[in-house]
């Protein structure tokens, strides 16, 4: 008698299926249907996974809104320029300056050595720097290395020595 291939699973659920096993070895079935029996059917499984998107994407963008709204009221209490680039860049962007920057405070003045005047050139060689697509280049790196970064930043980085602030 041959092995049967379709097999009734019960799943954690709560709903019972009947699984087509046939492309299985038959001494792989019995097993792989418990193993079945131990997870949700497929309509469950891919609502919870589509649930699970769409919770994680409310969480990142209520974090990207939060860190937005962060990245503002910086630019505005230190009198940075708007960015140059399409909506999006421009966006994000803004929160990679925001984070490297800060972060190179606390690196370079609060942990380091530098002074708060040399940091007053560190801040005055950011404002000129518009173009978002730079910020968001540099998003990974090291922030103790700001200003040879800064030094590097080609004219196309800085459309303008006077920006508007």
């Amino acid at each position: 008698m041959a092995v049967k291939t379709i097999w009734p699973v019960d799943h954690v659920c709560g709903h019972t299926a009947e699984v087509d096993l046939a492309a299985r070895p038959a001494d792989q079935r019995a097993g792989y249907a418990r193993w079945l029996a131990g997870r949700d059917c497929t309509d469950c499984w891919q609502a919870a996974r589509t649930g699970d998107a769409e919770a994680t994407a409310e969480r990142i963008a209520v974090l990207r809104a939060a860190e937005a709204g962060s990245a503002r009221a910086w630019e505005e209490e230190f009198r940075m320029p708007p960015l140059e680039g399409s909506e999006r860049a421009i966006a994000w962007g803004a929160r990679c300056r925001h984070q490297l920057v800060t972060a190179a405070y606390a690196a370079l003045v609060t942990e380091g050595t530098t002074s708060e005047a040399e940091w007053a050139g560190v801040e005055d060689a950011v404002r000129p720097v518009t173009r978002a697509g730079w910020w968001i280049d540099q998003r990974d790196a090291d922030p103790a290395d700001l200003p040879e970064l800064l030094a590097a930043a080609s004219g196309a980085d800085r459309p303008t020595e006077n920006p508007h602030f």
